[in-house]
C-alpha cells in the first residue's frame, strides 16, 4: 500500500539550490575513470556586476533569488538590488577565502563537493520526473484500489501484559465486574495504559493483523474472552464503537497521492540504477 506522506527519496533535492556557492572555488580535480567530468563552465547569461574581474550573470540572480525566496518566505525575497548586493558581497568572501587557501581544507573540499553532488543529484531527479510525469489515470487507479473503498473504523481500548496467564489473569477481573480503563491503568504495560488503554479511532490496516482480526469479530461492548497474541506481547480488547468511513473524495487527496506515486516511481527507478551499478560499502 503506499503511504501518501512516506518519502523515500529527498525531493527536497528539486530545489536545486542548497548551498550558496556562486563560482567553482578553482578547476576541478579530473574525473576518475567512469565518471563524467564535471563543467568549469561560468554560468550563463547577462552580466549584472563584476567582482574583482569575477561576473556575476542574471543566471546566478535566478537562482539565488529561489534560494532567498526559500529562506526567507516572508521577506523581500525578490528585491532585485538587494540581491545583487548579497551577491556581490558573497562574491568578496569568496575571492577572500581563495586568496587565504581556505578552499584547501578537508572539510571545505569534502563541503563542495557533497553540495555538487546534491545539485547534481537533484537534477537528475527533477529531469526523472519531467521524463516519466504521473497520469491522472494512474492515480485514479491507485485512489480506487486502496483509498476510495469504504471500511470499518474501530474505537477500542486494550490491556497489553507479557504473559497469557497475566491475560487470562485480566479477563478474569473483568469477569468480577472490574473497571476495564482502571485495569489499563494498573496492569497494562503498553504506552496507551496512562490513558486507561484507550487507543481511539483506527482502521485495521493500522493494527497489526491479530488485533485487527480480533477486534472484526467484536461486538460493541463487549471485551475478548480470549487473550490475543501479537509480537508486542498478550492483549485483552474492549471494541468501544465502529463506524463505517467515508473515503475523502479523489481531488481532495489528488496532490498527496500524485506526491506518493512519483515517489514510489523514484524509488524503483534508484533501485534499477543501484542494481546496475557497482557499489561497495566499506566496512567500520
Amino acid at each position: 500500500m503506499i503511504r501518501y506522506l512516506q518519502i523515500l527519496l529527498p525531493l527536497s533535492l528539486l530545489a536545486l539550490g542548497g548551498c550558496d556557492q556562486l563560482q567553482t572555488p578553482r578547476d576541478a580535480a579530473p574525473a576518475a575513470s567512469g565518471q563524467a567530468a564535471a563543467s568549469n563552465a561560468a554560468p550563463a547569461g547577462a552580466v549584472v556586476a563584476t567582482v574583482n574581474g569575477t561576473a556575476i550573470t542574471q543566471s546566478v540572480v535566478d537562482v539565488y533569488t529561489v534560494q532567498r525566496k526559500a529562506r526567507q518566505p516572508a521577506g523581500d525575497g525578490d528585491d532585485r538590488n538587494a540581491i545583487i548586493e548579497e551577491l556581490v558581497n558573497l562574491e568578496l568572501m569568496r575571492q577572500e577565502s581563495l586568496s587565504k587557501g581556505l578552499d584547501s581544507q578537508p572539510e571545505i573540499v569534502a563541503t563542495l563537493d557533497q553540495q555538487q553532488r546534491t545539485v547534481l543529484a537533484g537534477a537528475a531527479i527533477k529531469n526523472f520526473m519531467q521524463t516519466n510525469p504521473v497520469s491522472d489515470e494512474q492515480l485514479r487507479q491507485v485512489y480506487d484500489t486502496q483509498i476510495g473503498v469504504p471500511s470499518t473504523e474501530y474505537n477500542a481500548r486494550h490491556i497489553l501484559v507479557e504473559t497469557k496467564e497475566a491475560a487470562e489473569q485480566v479477563i478474569d477481573l473483568l469477569g468480577e465486574g472490574r473497571d476495564f480503563a482502571e485495569l489499563a491503568r494498573e496492569k497494562s504495560t503498553g504506552p496507551t495504559g496512562k490513558n486507561g488503554g484507550s487507543l481511539g479511532w483506527f482502521s485495521s490496516k493500522q493494527m497489526v493483523a491479530p488485533f485487527s482480526e480480533a477486534v472484526a469479530t467484536m461486538e460493541k461492548g463487549a471485551y475478548s474472552k480470549d487473550p490475543v497474541q501479537t509480537q508486542f506481547g498478550w492483549h485483552v480488547i474492549l471494541l468501544e464503537d465502529s463506524r463505517e468511513s467515508t473515503p475523502p473524495p479523489f481531488e481532495d487527496v489528488k496532490d498527496r497521492l500524485k506526491m506518493a506515486v512519483t515517489n514510489q516511481q523514484l524509488q524503483q527507478h534508484l533501485q534499477q540504477v543501484r542494481q546496475s551499478a557497482q557499489v561497495d560499502i566499506a566496512a567500520e
